[in-house]
């Protein structure tokens, strides 16, 4: 799926709204991994990709919000609608998956400009009080960095600061040296 063109990443997009609950999964995680790989060739498909966001079975969600997190890196304008989704999605009880795929997306966007930082910030704040220590949080800590590391606003760099530094402090283990690591990027 590395070397895929438009129409075949259109054929999937059909795919994805189909009444087969094991194909559009299938799909999803195809279109991934073309988003991974060429990301503006998804640009023309954010709308269907922001639809499928709402459908029952976790697996399409999370390969969603994976396509969804890669686009956002080249061109975050193009996805911002899909900020309800993820937000839903974020706090999804049935799974963790999701979640953390719903955060990394959101850590994106977030990212991309203060504004959006502003935006996210709540949430990813809400989420990271929901989730520390359990076992997706190490790869939240990472998608924080590039939060840290990104365009967000001083409010929100501030605010981020302030959330991590006690375990930055008087944390242990990975928990310790990735909220240090955040601190850093935001000094």
């Amino acid at each position: 799926m590395a070397d895929v063109d438009d129409t075949q990443v259109s054929g999937l997009i059909e795919e994805l709204s189909g009444a087969s609950r094991r194909r559009r999964q299938e799909v999803a995680h195809q279109l991934a991994i073309a988003a991974k790989a060429h990301p503006q060739i998804m640009l023309g498909h954010v709308d269907a990709l922001v639809d499928a966001l709402y459908r029952p079975e976790a697996q399409t969600r999370w390969e969603v919000l994976d396509a969804l997190s890669a686009i956002a890196d080249v061109n975050a304008d193009a996805v911002a609608d899909a900020y309800d989704g993820a937000e839903a999605s974020l706090f999804d009880d049935g799974s963790a998956t999701v979640r953390l795929a719903a955060f990394v997306f959101l850590c994106r966007l977030g990212a991309s400009s203060p504004e959006r930082s502003d935006q996210a910030w709540p949430l990813l704040d809400e989420a990271i009080q929901c989730y520390h220590g359990d076992a997706e949080y190490r790869d939240m800590l990472v998608a924080l960095l590039g939060l840290a590391r990104g365009a967000a606003s001083d409010e929100t760099k501030q605010a981020l600061a302030a959330r991590v530094k006690f375990d930055a402090e008087s944390g242990s283990g990975y928990i310790k040296t990735f909220s240090a690591e955040i601190l850093q990027a935001l000094a």
